[in-house]
């Protein structure tokens, strides 16, 4: 077997390059973005990937690379059922209650005349959401009906753009009044707040988010998530506390990494879901409703970071591994 990897040094690649290089493993380094890539892999069995939701050539491209060499019978990561539905709330909508899992009661319009008439049977707050986005990005609490109208009329007219500067700007200040000034920080604080002038790269591919409005249930009362993280049929888990003075968990940083701790009822619908989506990594995120769990959103890729990785995992029959582990060490032996 052969492999075929886009180097990214921030993706899961360069632990995929370290697992082959200690263990034999043939494989190429090869570039995704060359328009001579089939050929380039036409001595390879599989393609390894790792593409990104807010890298503006990838978003052009990546899933229709990655889908022709699976239909022409190569090995991909991320492979179609793992993908086609990533940084896409709307379709992980139909996804989910596809197969009657619980999501978060969720609603779309694809009219202003629709979106007005969901809106006037619910019981504000609703919480709105663009179909694309990670860290809570897009993502934004309705709490009058005037709001809502005002989101509305923008959804069917000049539209969303695809990020908030806002958001980098309240971040980059916060940093830089907490870890103190240093002209890096001056540096990222000033480049965000020239994009409320200037859009992202993205932004130019893309254009503004516009024609549909998504919005799900808001859960009253919620200090925290549930963030579960599968690697083929291991998982571990992670408990994410809102950030003071809002109602969003992700992106927050304030995380409890003991998936020890985790309700056991978490991780055993998590292992449902990802049995039925039959996706080879999966991130899910879930919600305590009243005496139920519920499903706000899923995603095939999902960040590392530092010391998440330090206190277990459940292996495939739910039982609890207490030691550390190479997340990339699985992922490899997953592809291979």
């Amino acid at each position: 077997m052969k492999i075929g990897i886009h180097h990214n040094k921030i993706s899961y690649s360069e632990g995929l390059i370290d697992y082959c290089k200690n263990n034999h493993v043939d494989f190429k380094i090869v570039n995704a973005y060359s328009s001579e890539i089939i050929a380039d892999l036409e001595d390879c069995d599989a393609f390894f990937f790792n593409f990104f939701h807010n890298d503006p050539k990838d978003v052009l491209f990546a899933k229709q690379l990655l889908f022709s060499l699976e239909l022409s019978g190569k090995k991909v990561f991320p492979n179609f059922k793992s993908c086609w539905h990533f940084d896409d709330k709307v379709g992980q909508k139909y996804l989910l209650e596809s197969f009657e899992l619980p999501l978060i009661q969720s609603f779309v319009a694809y009219s202003k005349s629709e979106a007005l008439k969901l809106i006037e049977n619910q019981t504000l707050p609703v919480v709105f959401k663009l179909r694309g986005g990670a860290g809570s990005y897009n993502v934004s609490l309705i709490k009058t009906k005037s709001k809502a109208k005002s989101m509305i009329n923008k959804s069917f007219g000049k539209g969303f753009r695809q990020f908030n500067p806002w958001n980098d700007i309240t971040y980059n200040y916060k940093k830089l009044t907490k870890d103190g000034f240093s002209l890096s920080r001056i540096k990222y604080l000033l480049k965000s707040t020239a994009h409320l002038l200037i859009p992202y790269k993205i932004e130019q591919t893309l254009g503004k988010e516009r024609g549909y409005f998504y919005f799900q249930t808001f859960i009253p009362d919620c200090s925290f998530d549930y963030r579960v993280q599968f690697i083929g049929d291991m998982c571990y888990a992670m408990k994410r506390y809102v950030r003071k003075g809002d109602f969003r968990a992700s992106g927050g940083g304030n995380i409890d990494y003991d998936g020890s701790k985790i309700p056991m009822e978490v991780i055993k619908l998590a292992k449902i879901v990802k049995e039925k989506l039959n996706m080879q990594t999966m991130a899910i995120d879930i919600l305590a409703y009243g005496n139920e769990y519920v499903i706000a959103e899923v995603s095939y890729a999902f960040a590392i970071d530092e010391g998440e990785c330090d206190f277990g995992y459940y292996d495939s029959n739910l039982n609890w591994i207490n030691q550390k582990f190479n997340p990339y060490e699985f992922m490899a032996k997953l592809f291979i």
